[in-house]
């Protein structure tokens, strides 16, 4: 009978520090990248053996930037790989001298255990076993994983449903084994529950030897309470709730990680799940990118907003800096931007003030009335932002230009206004003028596209946007389209043709 953990998924807010760890500290290989099944814009890793092996699998979901999830009730807490009992004096040479947080070495089970902290704070325990294991060392497969429940019995008896049994127990933890790895059961009756979130996993899964197993597993589940049934591509999958309520996933072993890439090939090539395909292009400029050991990076700076690039291969010096609209974030605007420049570097920002959970580029008093003071503020920040990225990356300033859309187009005429020295060249897609007192501000030099929709109720006359901004000297390029406050393919057109213009060397 085929049992044991499938792979392990947890949620990291920091893509290319979590590949620095798995990769170039721990040694996985990384087999497979793709574009979120749940949530295509969601970037997607796995790592494991060189095979891709059912087993050896920790993926991660990247939710960049977000927030530190709360370990608590009804979650696995901590994962644990399989290494040389020998090695782990090795292992704690390596973690120390690499900067990592660590507890131990110490014994668990009569088992030696270091546990680390990945970049996001999630718990990866070394556990020594002499068995199957590689010479060099490197974790070949998983160990095991813990789990956080106020119904040890209840979660111990429904875990038997994936072949595992009770073994030893050590205090408040009940160790069940399978024929491969154990799940180590923690109560801890009275403790917070968990809050879903960066450096906390998402869930085990456990390893069904085909189709059919999951069929009868969710049958068997039918009196239990829900369940899903998914088709990963890798596997198929059923997910259900222990009754602590941890979130647990039964896998099929087939067709696995060659599906779609040769062995030697894993993990190379960004793959979108087949009910996105016709967003394959625009996936591939919205998702987070990395580098793998050995590649040249471009590290991140610290910077006064959060913000993502998205590389070219074949880049021509231009970047685009882009401001979302209310409620967007810093990749919403990236589909659309590399259709106006296919070779630009696209430079995403996200806005810093919320209203109901929406990201905003500044707060409003009102429908209408806008927070004179935050803004200035924040184009105060922002000026400061740019700076940080054209000296901390090393961009061009003779070939920036700003594109916001809506609020990020408000707040971006607001900036061009405020530091005219800072946005010399922009894009405003159906902005609107949201400074109460326009500062007649020297602008000659300065180059603005503006595009407003025929049919757009949210935008007032755009003369009282480009009035100013011509008033200052600025190069106004003011068209209005057959449309309403959405974009649509005349803005790329339009943008495309007036940056030709403007750079005349593209």
């Amino acid at each position: 009978m085929t049992s044991g953990i499938h792979h392990f998924t947890g949620i990291t807010a920091n893509v290319q520090a979590n590949v620095d760890f798995y990769v170039g500290f721990l040694g996985l290989a990384l087999v497979k990248r793709t574009a979120g099944f749940a949530d295509a814009e969601q970037l997607h890793l796995i790592y494991g053996d060189r095979q891709g092996s059912p087993g050896s699998l920790l993926t991660f979901l990247v939710w960049e930037a977000a927030g530190r999830g709360r370990t608590g009730i009804g979650q696995v807490s901590e994962v644990s790989l399989a290494v040389p009992s020998a090695s782990i004096g090795d292992w704690l040479t390596r973690a120390l001298a690499a900067g990592i947080p660590l507890e131990g070495p110490s014994r668990e089970f009569e088992e030696p255990v270091l546990r680390l902290k990945d970049p996001d704070g999630l718990i990866v325990k070394l556990v020594g076993i002499d068995a199957a294991i590689p010479a060099d060392n490197t974790p070949s497969r998983l160990r095991g994983v813990t789990l956080l429940t106020d119904k040890a019995m209840e979660t111990a008896q429904f875990l038997t449903r994936f072949g595992y049994s009770q073994g030893a127990r050590d205090g408040l933890t009940q160790r069940m084994a399978s024929e491969t790895d154990i799940v180590d059961i923690r109560e801890v009756t009275g403790f917070v529950p968990s809050v879903p979130g960066a450096g906390v996993p998402d869930h085990v899964a456990f390893r069904a030897p085909d189709v059919d197993a999951v069929r009868s597993m969710r049958l068997s589940l039918k009196d239990h309470g829900p369940t899903e049934v998914h088709d990963r591509k890798y596997f198929l999958s059923l997910y259900v709730r222990d009754p602590a309520g941890i979130l647990l996933e039964y896998a099929t072993d087939g067709p696995g990680m060659t599906i779609d890439e040769a062995p030697e090939e894993l993990g190379q090539t960004l793959f979108t799940p087949p009910h996105d395909a016709d967003r394959a292009e625009d996936l591939r400029a919205m998702l987070p990118q990395f580098a793998l050991p050995g590649e040249d990076r471009f590290p991140a700076r610290e910077l006064p907003f959060i913000h993502r690039f998205n590389r070219p291969k074949s880049p021509d010096g231009l970047t685009l800096v882009l401001l979302h609209g209310t409620g967007g974030n810093e990749a919403d605007l990236m589909p659309i931007a590399r259709r106006i420049a296919p070779h630009a570097t696209l430079l995403g920002v996200r806005g810093r003030a919320t209203e109901e959970g929406s990201n905003r580029w500044f707060r409003r008093a009102g429908a209408d009335t806008f927070d004179q003071a935050d803004i200035h503020s924040e184009a105060e920040a922002f000026r400061a932002f740019v700076e940080g990225a054209v000296n901390g990356y090393g961009l061009d300033r003779n070939r920036l230009v700003f594109l916001g859309y809506s609020n990020g187009a408000n707040f971006l005429a607001a900036a061009i206004q405020l530091h005219p020295d800072v946005v010399q060249r922009a894009i405003l897609l159906r902005g609107i003028q949201a400074l109460e007192n326009p500062p007649g501000a020297d602008l000659s030099g300065t180059n603005v596209l503006v595009l407003t929709g025929r049919d757009d109720v949210y935008a007032r006359d755009a003369k009282a946007l480009t009035t100013p901004l011509e008033a200052g000297g600025a190069d106004i390029d003011l068209r209005e389209l057959p449309t309403g406050h959405e974009l649509v393919a005349a803005d790329i057109t339009e943008s495309a043709q007036w940056l030709q213009r403007i750079f005349k060397s593209l």
